[in-house]
């Protein structure tokens, strides 16, 4: 079987264990997740914060970018601009839906990616080794490839979606660390 195939199979999995868990589960997963994150060294230094707002099979973040938003953290959320995905400051009445149906910001100022402190990767899979295997149209890779990115790199996910190893390619970015429950 090749990458592709492999990662397809995987995918499917994935989706499956994730379906499997109730809404109460990724609530509590969720908050238990981000209060790891914030015991981080890294996260005691980030002054800018890219998040994700969640799909329904993700962890969920909409508790997490108001509480961090709230406690005066600068946050950032990603927008996909044709094939490329920038990020924008966060504000809660300007969001709009977006790629896939996902909030995004309306900003007009895009951020740097060395304005990025710490970076929260959601992703279908990851290796307590940081390797990741996203939805397949490696946004985060190309993103965090970009020159200038220094953010320390943070997956997040259930912990049915940890591997002992996946498929990888040469454009593939490790994360710093990973955060699974």
């Amino acid at each position: 079987m090749d990458n592709k195939t492999i990662k397809q199979e995987l995918r499917r999995e994935v989706r499956s264990r994730v379906k499997q868990l109730s809404a109460e589960q990724k609530s509590n997963a969720s908050r238990d997740l981000f209060d790891r994150v914030e015991r981080l060294e890294a996260f005691a230094s980030a002054r800018c914060i890219a998040l994700y707002a969640a799909l329904p099979d993700e962890v969920p973040t909409s508790e997490v970018i108001e509480r961090w938003y709230a406690a005066g953290r600068r946050v950032v959320l990603p927008r996909v601009e044709g094939d490329v995905m920038r990020y924008y400051d966060y504000t809660p009445s300007a969001l709009q839906s977006g790629y896939c149906g996902i909030d995004e910001p309306m900003g007009d100022e895009e951020v740097t990616p060395s304005d990025i402190d710490m970076i929260i990767v959601p992703a279908r899979a990851f290796t307590t080794a940081g390797v990741r295997m996203g939805r397949g149209g490696g946004f985060y890779d190309k993103y965090m490839s970009l020159d200038g990115f220094r953010a320390h790199k943070v997956g997040i996910c259930f912990e049915c979606q940890i591997f002992d190893e996946l498929p990888t390619a040469e454009h593939d970015v490790l994360v710093d660390e990973v955060v699974a429950r």
